[in-house]
């Protein structure tokens, strides 16, 4: 398929949990949200064993972060004609900005503040 890129689109390889992938190609206008609707009603058959109930829980995940529903792929600045690799998980909320880091602080007890000698 990714020979026959429009100059235009762009073609998104999903991988979801299960490693199982599949490309689809979107304008750079596009949504995170419009994506997740688009492979809501057009699921692949071989993915039909994580058939979710709904587009709303279905999340992207480009470059080790959660993309928001209102965020373009232009918007990511990602290239015309070519393929780029996102994620794709069925989660009901995202996490908070910068929550991760707070969690890992605080399960080994490191802080930001002041260095003890």
């Amino acid at each position: 398929m990714s020979s026959s890129i429009p100059a235009d689109m762009i073609n998104l390889r999903l991988i979801l949990v299960s490693g199982k992938t599949k490309e689809f190609l979107f304008s750079p206008n596009d949504s995170a949200a419009d994506i997740a609707k688009h492979v809501y009603e057009n699921w692949p058959m071989d993915w039909e064993d994580e058939l979710v109930s709904s587009p709303s829980i279905l999340r992207l995940i480009y470059q080790g972060r959660f993309l928001h529903g209102n965020v373009t792929l232009g918007a990511l600045k990602l290239p015309l004609g070519k393929t780029t690799v996102m994620h794709l998980v069925a989660r009901e909320t995202l996490p908070e900005p910068n929550s991760q880091g707070q969690r890992n602080r605080e399960k080994t007890g490191e802080s930001n503040c002041c260095v003890i000698l």
